[in-house]
């Protein structure tokens, strides 16, 4: 990372950076031809779905539980403890679970894609690949483009549902707050708007996680250490893209009014 956005490596980080969207570019186009390698892209399927499954659960159920104990102790003290299941489902459903599954899976995918692609460069397999008459973008890119914006949605729709369980079970474990009403507050507060927006999210962040992960990695130079480097410094990239596309994809979704009300207030 310092080598990339130091004192004399902003300059490259950012070629790298444009790089990135000049790819993306690339991949619309080649979308648009149709020319999918289905081997490859059920490939990276497995890779980015059932391989970060555990992982993306697990830390969803934890988030759950904490934002529960956090929440149900101060909104309990207000008189408002029905909404708590509420205020967790819209918390789950327009930033947490997209955001902390795409953070997942940038640690966990990300990385390899540049690794990955990275070693392929600077062994000169990518020129092989040139000399094959074969299009690394339809070979390499698009299959893990692809992958990442089918599996990323799902992945969030499960950590929402593994998030409310695990909140479900500190309300009524240790608050007593009923599962009935934890469930109906968040059937209440919840819209369908609320779900299709961690959908587009995640969708949004599975491309820029491929397209960010395989630039990198098809830009390293310098052997093994620029392997390193063009690893870290895609995940540090890739998390930072994810943060600032959110607060965009949030002020577009939920500017405005909200429609949801806490009881009693």
């Amino acid at each position: 990372m310092r080598d990339d956005i130091g004192n004399f490596g902003f300059r490259r980080w950012t070629r790298r950076l444009i790089a990135a969207i000049l790819l993306g570019g690339q991949v619309v186009i080649h979308l648009l031809k149709g020319k999918l390698n289905w081997r490859n892209i059920l490939e990276q399927m497995a890779l980015v779905g059932p391989g970060s499954l555990l992982i993306a659960l697990l830390t969803a159920a934890t988030v759950g539980m904490v934002f529960t104990i956090q929440v149900s102790r101060e909104f309990i003290n207000l008189g408002a403890g029905s909404a708590v299941g509420g205020v967790l489902a819209l918390s789950l459903a327009r930033e947490l679970a997209p955001i902390l599954t795409a953070v997942i899976v940038t640690g966990r995918v990300g990385s390899a894609f540049a690794a990955e692609i990275g070693t392929m460069q600077v062994t000169e397999q990518i020129d092989a690949l040139y000399m094959l008459k074969t299009d690394p973008i339809d070979y390499l890119v698009i299959p893990r483009v692809i992958a990442c914006c089918l599996m990323l949605p799902i992945l969030t729709i499960l950590s929402f549902a593994t998030g409310m369980l695990g909140g479900v079970f500190i309300a009524s474990s240790f608050y007593g707050i009923s599962n009935r009403v934890f469930l109906d507050s968040a059937q209440n507060f919840l819209t369908t708007w609320d779900l299709t927006s961690a959908v587009l999210k995640a969708i949004v962040f599975g491309a820029l996680i491929a397209i960010i992960g395989s630039s990198w990695g098809l830009t390293t130079t310098g052997g093994a250490k620029g392997v390193g480097q063009s690893t870290t410094t895609a995940v540090v990239t890739a998390l930072l893209a994810i943060f600032v596309s959110n607060f965009f994809l949030s002020w577009i979704m939920f500017q405005g009014e909200g429609t949801a009300t806490l009881p009693g207030l």
